[in-house]
């Protein structure tokens, strides 16, 4: 995963590269803002676009799905990509300011959660986990047999994930819990820290769990007596029955929808399909 993590900044260097020397462009330069789960599958989704429209150029940045919507309000971004809906205040804002949007559901994730490889920990139920997470259990040693105290890896409120559990288990996070910028610094934390839990993206995580086994995904069961489910099992996604999975989507401009578009549909072609799928996301067919 180390290399593959290098070879998409290596890729975002060469899109903004790109973005610079074709900034006279402006029929064919994108920006695109937003969701740090989804930027890694942006990029190599750009990167092959690429060689189908040598004309094509597009500068990617991630940093949670709150930058990428302001970004959008602020005439920064063509296309925000978010892990979770347009909330009711940000309706608002771009009604106030007459800005009209696209919305495309173009794929669907998982948010895994991880502890490292040594913890005695297989799978943990909504309850414990909602407990953890407000720092109500502070201690692994009221969940397992160890007795290390919990350290939280989790994201800056702008992140889209961040606002998605707090929103599916109804809490309000531990002031204890750190605040990472993104999917590789939580799994280098809990990687190096056998007290750690985090949370990730599964499309993220489900090739660096094969590839350096170090830490591991926790099934997750609604109740402690019903059964437990992994975010990285195609057949419990496809079935609805993981509890904290979600659509992706992006948000574009009306006004940049025409020079965004080919891009948009190339998402949905087989080859962009294929990408999808190559990076443990699942794909939701549009009406």
């Amino acid at each position: 995963m180390k290399k593959h993590y290098l070879f998409v900044r290596r890729g975002l260097l060469v899109f903004s590269s790109l973005l610079l020397l074709s900034c006279g462009n402006k029929n064919h330069s994108i920006k695109m803002k937003g969701s740090d789960t989804e930027v890694n599958l942006a990029v190599n989704l750009a990167e092959k676009y690429t060689q189908i429209d040598a004309e094509f150029s597009i500068a990617i940045s991630g940093g949670g799905s709150g930058i990428g919507i302001t970004s959008l309000l602020n005439g920064q971004a063509d296309i925000a990509n978010s892990s979770r809906p347009l909330s009711d205040k940000e309706i608002k804002q771009f009604e106030d300011k007459n800005i009209k949007v696209h919305t495309v559901v173009f794929a669907e994730d998982a948010t895994a959660f991880v502890v490292h490889k040594d913890l005695p920990i297989n799978e943990i139920d909504l309850e414990t986990l909602a407990k953890i997470l407000k720092g109500e259990i502070t201690n692994w040693n009221q969940v397992t047999t160890v007795d290390l105290p919990i350290n939280i890896y989790g994201r800056q409120s702008s992140s889209g994930t961040h606002s998605f559990i707090k929103k599916k288990l109804k809490i309000e996070f531990s002031n204890a819990a750190k605040e990472m910028t993104g999917n590789a610094q939580i799994l280098e934390g809990v990687k190096a820290d056998k007290s750690g839990i985090g949370y990730v993206g599964a499309g993220y995580i489900s090739h660096e769990v094969s590839a350096n086994p170090t830490v591991k995904i926790l099934n997750i069961k609604e109740t402690a007596t019903s059964q437990a489910f992994s975010p990285i099992d195609a057949a419990t996604i496809n079935n609805s029955l993981y509890f904290f999975q979600r659509p992706l989507y992006q948000f574009i401009l009306e006004d940049s929808w025409e020079k965004v578009k080919p891009f948009i549909d190339f998402e949905s072609s087989e080859i962009g399909k294929k990408i999808i799928i190559d990076h443990g996301y699942y794909i939701i067919e549009r009406p």
